[in-house]
């Protein structure tokens, strides 16, 4: 019997809170929280972050829900919901990253474009050694593209598609990545905020089913220093009234294909490459991932099928016509990197940003691109706040709190190396 509901939302670290509430509250809409959480740091420093309201009494905030949003969840006892907050007055709270990106298919929708979204999930997988250190999965014949017993001896990643199709949720593969254990995990397109519900529920899912198998499913963007980085590349496309894919302009995809809304994406993604960053690749553990010749999104660029870009448009076309940005990872709010990607690229469209030219070099050793993300998170932050145009697409508050939060994780980790710095992060990406 289902006695029990979770009521969760996902924070601006990443990290979902929530509370259990009884069966017989599973007929209200809504519970408080304190609002102040959006002041709490990783090592629960509190802090008088923006609208935080850490030094006015630390008041309420409230979470509200519709009652179908409701679903089962991976506990047998317990049904799950993602909410909205609202501040104490009952207005939408600026600081919602759920908000954002419905205020960001908003703006497309008056556009007379609905966007869908799919988003592909990289993670590595840890287990405590004798001495609760933690180490890499012992997966010995791990390699890209692995299946079977050889690249998961648990079988945790069983029991996680065993799940999710048991909730519905909408899986286009998991497979194991390039680096032993690194896993990768996609779900089908969707309409945006259903897509990131989606992707925020089956992560907390396949974390949690992981933990029973004894595995830390860590979505880190670079856990293992001598390993490869982990994504969360956003692929989005727009379907019209009619229902057809905007960025289609017939059966062929590709750059010899695009039409112009496809090149105004291009163009506002790029505009923007610099402020996107400290908004999507938001920790100091990020740009160990994002270097050059890392297949990141480090540098300003666009192509076509070509992995070593920032913004790769499908060679597809038709209803698979899409553009993937390949610069975010998991340690983004996924709901504030979905609406960041989908801001900037309306900016373009909306601001006529001219689109510099397709990237001709491998990406590895040579390249056309002149600009690049900053290299710590200190730059990307500063870059941040020098772009008020996508501040103020993504929301104000959101942003203010965001970059004030950042900037005091910069001075928490600027002494952090190796396990100390994963560690900073490791139990809440």
């Amino acid at each position: 019997m289902q006695d029990r509901l979770r009521a969760i939302f996902c924070d601006h670290l990443s990290i979902v809170r929530g509370k259990y509430l009884p069966h017989s509250k599973i007929a209200d809409s809504g519970t408080r929280f304190c609002r102040s959480t959006f002041g709490v740091h990783y090592d629960k420093d509190l802090l008088d972050a923006p609208g935080a309201m850490m030094m006015q009494g630390l008041p309420d905030m409230e979470l509200r829900w519709r009652h179908d949003e409701i679903r089962a969840s991976w506990d047998e006892r317990t049904q799950i919901v993602i909410g909205d907050l609202y501040d104490d007055a009952g207005a939408p709270l600026g600081l919602c990253p759920r908000g954002a990106l419905k205020r960001a298919v908003g703006d497309w929708r008056k556009r007379g474009l609905n966007p869908k979204v799919g988003i592909e999930l990289e993670c590595f997988a840890l287990q405590a050694d004798d001495e609760g250190r933690l180490a890499p999965y012992d997966a010995p014949g791990g390699v890209v593209y692995g299946t079977g017993p050889m690249t998961d001896p648990l079988r945790f990643n069983d029991a996680i598609w065993d799940m999710a199709e048991q909730l519905g949720f909408n899986l286009e593969m998991i497979t194991a990545e390039f680096d032993s254990p690194q896993f990768e995990y996609v779900l089908t397109f969707d309409d945006a905020v259903k897509a990131v519900d989606d992707i925020v529920l089956f992560r907390l899912m396949a974390r949690e089913i992981a933990l029973e198998h004894g595995i830390i499913l860590s979505f880190m963007p670079k856990p293992i220093a001598e390993a490869g980085g982990s994504g969360m590349h956003v692929n989005f496309s727009f379907t019209e009234e009619d229902g057809g894919n905007a960025l289609s302009s017939g059966p062929r995809g590709g750059p010899e294909h695009m039409n112009d809304l496809a090149r105004g994406c291009l163009a506002g993604l790029l505009h923007h490459h610099k402020g996107l960053a400290g908004l999507i690749a938001p920790t100091a553990n990020s740009y160990q991932r994002l270097q050059p010749g890392s297949l990141s999104g480090f540098w300003q660029n666009w192509g076509g099928d070509h992995r070593n870009v920032t913004t790769r448009i499908s060679s597809e076309g038709g209803a698979k016509a899409r553009l993937e940005h390949r610069m975010a990872d998991a340690s983004a709010n996924p709901y504030t990197a979905t609406a960041a990607v989908l801001q900037a690229a309306r900016l373009g469209v909306e601001n006529g940003y001219d689109l510099p030219p397709i990237e001709t070099g491998d990406g590895f050793d040579n390249t056309d691109a002149k600009e690049s993300t900053a290299i710590d998170l200190r730059g990307a932050i500063a870059d941040l706040k020098a772009d008020g145009a996508l501040c103020a697409a993504v929301g104000p508050l959101l942003c203010d709190n965001h970059i004030y939060m950042k900037e005091k994780e910069v001075k928490k980790t600027k002494d952090l190396e190796g396990d100390a710095l994963r560690d900073f992060y490791v139990y809440f990406v």
